[in-house]
């Protein structure tokens, strides 16, 4: 048994840059996925996409004035993540256009600026930098933004819980209590950028979505209530960042798409599995459904 545990456990007990990388993937996965439930819940799934891209171009003008600052690069990522969801918005409200088509369009717009704004100074090493991240070489000061980052997001969730949850099943309702639905809605986005913004130094602004979705789209199949699926997306994007870390120090590869190949795994063997919607559990009451009508008929 003592080599299993040292396949299993060695490479976090024995190497300070693992121990690092599993501490900030632990903190953003129990941020990312209880946000990601309540994207999913409120039909707004390809929105974490948008946010992720749209923070880029701040990220690239933080690069840009001050080098791989973390506090140039967060600002600006933060700045520039909630100008895009506020002019998004904007729009939707005062044009025909539906708010996932207007996030689309300026997240398009955003990851076109803010790659070529890192192309102007920065080299492709620094590229890749930014759009995948180094969580195999996180510093103090990035494993502590995550980390307060994650905390903070997740306090102001639970005293937000109810009216966050009263929008998913009537937003209506909440628009008519003195604009608390607005109220709960901008709160949510500050803490989706925040959290994206925190995550970019983790796994990088194409990959941090990764996290946030797909643990929350996997926890559906399995649980149905909002807060259960709050805390079974924090434990698989928890799983995910463990194993995928683990897989990428055993088999030599990126760890980044390690993590988000390992959450993908999970959300495929949900589908599948899941007693929620799942294809099995699908596939059951249909021919459950075949037999009682069967039965029915030759009855009559």
């Amino acid at each position: 048994m003592s080599w299993l545990v040292d396949w299993l456990f060695g490479p976090f007990m024995d190497f300070d840059f693992m121990r690092r990388a599993l501490a900030g993937s632990l903190a953003l996965s129990f941020a990312a996925g209880p946000l990601g439930v309540f994207l999913v819940l409120r039909r707004m799934s390809l929105m974490g996409d948008a946010m992720a891209h749209a923070i880029l171009p701040g990220v690239a003008v933080g690069f840009l004035t001050a080098g791989l600052s973390l506090s140039a690069m967060t600002v600006g990522g933060m700045v520039t993540g909630l100008v895009v969801a506020v002019l998004a918005g904007f729009v939707a409200r005062l044009t025909p256009l539906r708010e996932d088509a207007s996030f689309a369009a300026f997240y398009l717009i955003s990851l076109g600026l803010g790659v070529l704004l890192v192309s102007l100074r920065g080299s492709n090493m620094d590229l890749i930098h930014v759009l995948f991240g180094t969580v195999l070489g996180l510093d103090d000061a990035s494993l502590l933004l995550v980390t307060i980052s994650s905390s903070i997001t997740l306090v102001v969730m639970a005293l937000i819980f109810r009216p966050l949850v009263v929008e998913c099943l009537d937003p209506g309702f909440l628009r008519a209590e003195r604009g608390a639905g607005s109220l709960s809605h901008m709160v949510f986005l500050v803490l989706l950028v925040m959290t994206l913004v925190a995550g970019f130094q983790v796994l990088g602004t194409l990959m941090v979505v990764g996290i946030m979705m797909l643990p929350a789209t996997a926890a559906r199949f399995w649980v149905r209530s909002a807060g259960p699926q709050m805390i079974l997306a924090a434990a698989i994007g928890s799983l995910s960042s463990y194993a995928g870390l683990l897989v990428s120090y055993r088999a030599d590869v990126p760890a980044s798409p390690a993590i988000i190949l390992a959450a993908g795994l999970v959300y495929v063997l949900s589908v599948v599995l899941g007693p929620y919607g799942g294809l099995l559990q699908v596939a059951r009451q249909a021919q459950a459904r075949r037999r009682h009508l069967s039965k029915i008929s030759e009855g009559n």
